[in-house]
Parts: C-alpha cells; sequence; structure tokens
C-alpha cells in the first residue's frame, strides 16, 4: 500500500502539482497517464524515494518491498544475467553473496558458521532456494532463452536487455511495482505474458504507457496528472477517456448556454437602458446579468492536435502492384519474393522485422531500389510518406517552422499557414521555432501537417507514433481511421492497427503472410495454427 498525503512538487521554478492525496492498495493496477511534461516519470521517482516532494509525505510500510522498472540499459553490464534479475530482491542478492563469500574462505572458522547459518534462516525466508527458476521461468515468460541466465549483460542486444531489467522488476514477489513504459521494445508474445503476469499479481502495480491497448487491459484505475493535480478514477483507460470527454462535452453545452443568456440580457440592457419606461426591467436584468457567471473550463495541460487528410482526387482501379520483391541489407536477406496487390479501400498493416519494414517502406516509396523484382503504381495514385528516421528533414535546418511548412504549401500566406499549425499545437511565438531544435514529437507534427497538405490519396507510414503522446497517437489513431484512400502502416501501438487496418501482411525473409481481417483476427489465425511468435 501506498498513501500519499499533502503531496506537491516543484521543478525548475514550475509547479507540477500539488495538495495530492491519494492511496493505492494491493490487488490493483494503475495507469499513470497525462500530457508531456506533465510530471508522469517525475510521480513515480517521487513514489520510490528517488526526488523529495516539495511539501507532503509518501508512506509506505517498512515490511512491504518495493521494485522499480530500471531505465538505464548499461547499468549492469559485467553481471550475469541470473543476478541481475535476482538484484531485483537486494536483500535476496546480498544475502546470497555473503554466503557465498564465507563458504569460499580457506579458514573458516566458528563464528564464520554462526554468522552462515543466519544467513541460510533468511535465504530459505525469501524462497532464496527457488531464486534461478524463478528467475528462468521470467527470462522464458518474457520470450528469452534459460540459456541466456548465465551470459553477462554486456553480450546482449538492446531488446534482450529490455526484457532482463523488467524480469528484474518482477523477480521475488515484490508487494509493490512501478514500471514506467514497460511495453516498451517489447514484441507482442511478451506484452501478452506481461498483461497475463499482471492479472495474477496480487499487490500494487503503478505504470506509465503510451500502449491504450496494455492500458485497458491491465489497469483498474487510472491516475490523471493535469490541471495541475493528481485525480483517481475507477476503471480502464477507454473509460476514462470516454467519461472525460463526454464531460468536456457537457461543460461546453453548459458554458454555451450561459453565454446566450448572457448576449441576451446584454442586448436587452443595452437597447431598454435609455428608455424610462422600459429602465425598470433593464436594471432587474443587470443586476441578473452581474450574478450569472459562466463556468471557465479547467486550464488542462492536455492539448489533442488535429490530424486528418482530405484526398484532392479518388484512386483509380488500378492502385498499387508488387511483384517478387527481395531486399537485402549488410548480407542479409530481409525478405525475397514479395508479391502483393492493393486494391481499393485495402487499409494494410505490415508486421514482422521492423529492418525489413522499413526496407519496404523506403522501396515503396522509391527512395530504394529492390534487390529484385518491381513495384507499380497506378497512374491516379497520388502519395505521402511518413518515414521512420525524419532527421534529414530537420537536421541542420535553420528555418523557422512557419518557414519550414511554407515550402509545402500552395497557399503562402501568413495567416493559412497560422490556422493549420494552430490545429498541430503550435501557435504563437512558437511558429517561429527552429525546426532543427524541436522535440522528437514536435517533429513528429511537422511530419503530419507536411502530408496533410499534399491531399494524397494513398498514405505510407512507418511508425508514425514514435514520440508521441497518448493525446497525439488518440489523433492519428482517429485520422488514420477517417482517411477514405488507401494506406499502408506500421506501428507498434496495438491500437491503431486493429482499429486502422483491415489487412495484415506479415513481411518475413521467405516472402509475405497475407491476412484479411483485423490484427486480433491475425493473431487468433496464428494462435489457431499454434503460432506463438508475433511481432508487432
Amino acid at each position: 500500500m501506498i498513501t500519499i498525503t499533502n503531496l506537491s512538487f516543484h521543478f525548475g521554478g514550475q509547479q507540477l502539482f500539488k495538495d495530492v492525496d491519494l492511496k493505492f492498495t494491493p490487488g490493483n493496477c494503475y495507469g499513470i497517464i497525462g500530457a508531456n511534461g506533465a510530471g508522469k516519470s517525475t510521480f513515480l521517482r517521487l513514489l520510490c524515494g528517488d526526488l523529495e516532494p516539495s511539501t507532503g509525505e509518501v508512506h509506505i510500510p517498512a515490511e512491504e518491498r518495493l521494485s522499480v522498472l530500471k531505465q538505464d540499459h548499461y547499468a549492469y553490464e559485467e553481471y550475469t544475467v541470473l543476478d541481475t534479475v535476482i538484484m531485483g530482491n537486494e536483500r535476496l542478492y546480498r544475502i546470497m553473496k555473503e554466503k557465498d563469500a564465507l563458504y569460499e574462505k580457506e579458514d573458516f572458522t566458528d563464528e564464520d558458521g554462526v554468522r552462515a547459518s543466519e544467513l541460510e534462516a533468511e535465504f530459505a525466508e525469501l524462497d532464496g532456494w527457488e531464486a534461478e527458476s524463478e528467475a528462468s521461468r521470467l527470462i522464458q515468460g518474457l520470450g528469452l532463452s534459460e540459456d541466456i541466465l548465465y551470459a553477462t549483460m554486456d553480450t546482449l542486444t538492446e531488446g534482450e536487455k529490455v526484457k532482463v531489467l523488467l524480469a528484474q522488476a518482477l523477480f521475488g514477489h515484490p508487494d509493490i511495482i512501478l514500471l514506467d513504459e514497460p511495453t516498451n521494445g517489447l514484441d507482442l508474445d511478451a506484452v501478452l505474458w506481461l498483461e497475463d503476469f499482471l492479472a495474477d499479481y496480487s499487490g500494487t502495480v503503478l505504470v506509465v504507457s503510451h500502449d491504450r491497448h496494455f492500458l485497458n487491459d491491465v489497469c483498474t484505475n487510472i491516475v490523471d496528472i493535469d490541471y495541475g493535480g493528481i485525480k483517481m478514477y475507477v476503471g480502464n483507460y477507454e473509460f476514462w477517456y470516454e467519461s472525460s470527454q463526454m464531460v468536456q462535452r457537457m461543460i461546453k453545452q453548459q458554458n454555451k448556454r450561459a453565454e446566450e443568456k448572457i448576449r441576451e440580457l446584454q442586448a436587452f440592457i443595452s437597447r431598454f437602458s435609455a428608455n424610462k419606461s422600459k429602465a425598470r426591467q433593464a436594471t432587474s436584468r443587470r443586476n441578473l446579468l452581474e450574478k450569472l457567471s459562466v463556468e471557465e473550463m479547467p486550464a488542462s495541460s492536455r492539448r489533442y492536435p488535429f490530424i486528418g487528410f482530405d484526398m484532392d482526387r479518388e484512386p483509380g482501379k488500378d492502385i498499387l502492384t508488387v511483384k517478387d520483391l527481395s531486399a537485402v541489407e549488410d548480407g542479409e536477406v530481409l525478405f525475397s519474393d514479395l508479391s502483393f496487390m492493393v486494391g481499393k479501400g485495402d487499409k494494410i498493416a505490415l508486421v514482422g522485422n521492423d529492418r525489413a519494414i522499413t526496407a519496404l517502406f523506403k522501396i515503396l516509396a522509391e527512395e530504394k531500389a529492390p534487390d529484385a523484382g518491381s513495384i507499380k503504381w497506378g497512374i491516379s495514385i497520388s502519395r505521402s510518406y511518413f518515414p521512420r528516421d525524419n532527421s534529414e528533414y530537420f537536421d541542420g535546418c535553420r528555418d523557422s517552422i512557419i518557414d519550414w511548412m511554407r515550402q509545402y504549401s500552395t497557399d503562402q500566406t501568413e495567416s493559412y499557414l497560422r490556422g493549420f499549425l494552430g490545429r498541430m499545437l503550435f501557435s504563437g511565438d512558437s511558429v517561429f521555432k527552429e525546426v532543427q531544435v524541436l522535440s522528437g514529437g514536435e517533429k513528429v507534427r511537422c511530419m503530419f501537417s507536411r502530408m496533410m497538405l499534399f491531399g494524397s490519396n494513398f498514405l505510407l507510414l512507418d511508425q508514425p507514433t514514435n514520440h508521441l503522446d497518448l493525446e497525439s497517437i488518440t489523433a492519428v489513431n482517429n485520422g488514420l481511421s477517417d482517411f477514405k484512400g488507401n494506406l499502408i502502416v506500421s506501428s507498434h501501438d496495438y491500437e491503431i492497427v486493429n482499429t486502422v487496418a483491415n489487412r495484415i501482411i506479415e513481411i518475413s525473409p521467405e516472402g509475405c503472410h497475407d491476412f484479411r481481417g483485423t490484427y486480433e483476427e491475425f493473431v487468433q489465425d496464428k494462435k489457431n495454427k499454434g503460432i506463438t511468435n508475433i511481432t508487432l
């Protein structure tokens, strides 16, 4: 259990939140949400003691063990995977090492024997004899081989290190688990395994994640950091989102009715205040007007950009034909004999190896030539491409945002460009920022703005939600769902793939598996065939 009383935190002169009173209890999973910069990761650091609050306190009973998902993937390079996982329970790990050191002594004394006996008792109490088998279960559950346990961390890939650190956070039955973006870098099987683990977990979980599907599946409560405070709501992310949107609509409707009444009263007062026969009525209405106030919308840090794509022309019958396509990179065959056709209404999600998918996008965008095979675009097709790596559009560019956008727009006027950028959350003087200094999320919004200007009827999008917050991801999801043309997309966001695509193409070195249906149906089809290694 975690009890928070009168918590506030200031950073760099900015108040992130204040007067926070919350209680987190066992058996629940709490999803921490908020706009970028709202303080989600800071909040977790306050809970685990890495930061001191400006006021108030965080109370965790002394007998309860708290475990945290570490973010430094290189902190354990000299340790074995087994040791790294067991370090999730620091007390057990210290006992193991002290016990081993005692037994290795050549001059083992009576005092050493007494101490060893004490350590053995503590070791057994902490289920030390099960430590290796538990570590093995966690590692295998996350899709790694048991053989990796005795390898050192510096021999692992980045993706393998991510899984080991997650196993460390889950190891040893902690009472409280704090997870900051635990699904980053995980394949679908590992995510599903983590969801099942948390569903069976009896302790307290707090998780920060941009994965809406994950939040919907694991969370019993949503903790929203906004309005300079932190509030808790019962239900998963989807329930919170729908409820919050309904409340916002209700407030706006109430405001609109109040504003209409004010305008009506003001018009009456203005018209009749000089008329002696109407003076009494005007005075009474002026008194009513003074009592009538419009409830202002709270100043939320959460902002939703508008992302929408209009087609300048309808696509014809011939859209895209891919025939016997092959690509080799650094001597590795990414795919070969890849063939498919795109028909009207097809919205395709690519799944499989990221390098292979990016190579295919570059070929489709005609930025790279295939090693074999051909692609043929229909004469009525106009394309817009969102690359995974957008650095070439921004690095070394001294243009302001508005000038950067101007080069892609047929309407060069500042008023038009400002209006367009305002919908993408660039307003006021922010449009004069140099594009080379923008954050990752700001650059992504610029890239979407660029695409929206083109009026294309075919969209190519390679990981378009990288660097985006939940609000922007939701906007991308809505924009792609509403798009009337064709698209091919790759994304690690389950909801986008599942709700946008009506066709799934899995890329492999041997070619492709072409499935017509949603991603959820695709996964179920694979499971029915006994295939479990699925990568999103």
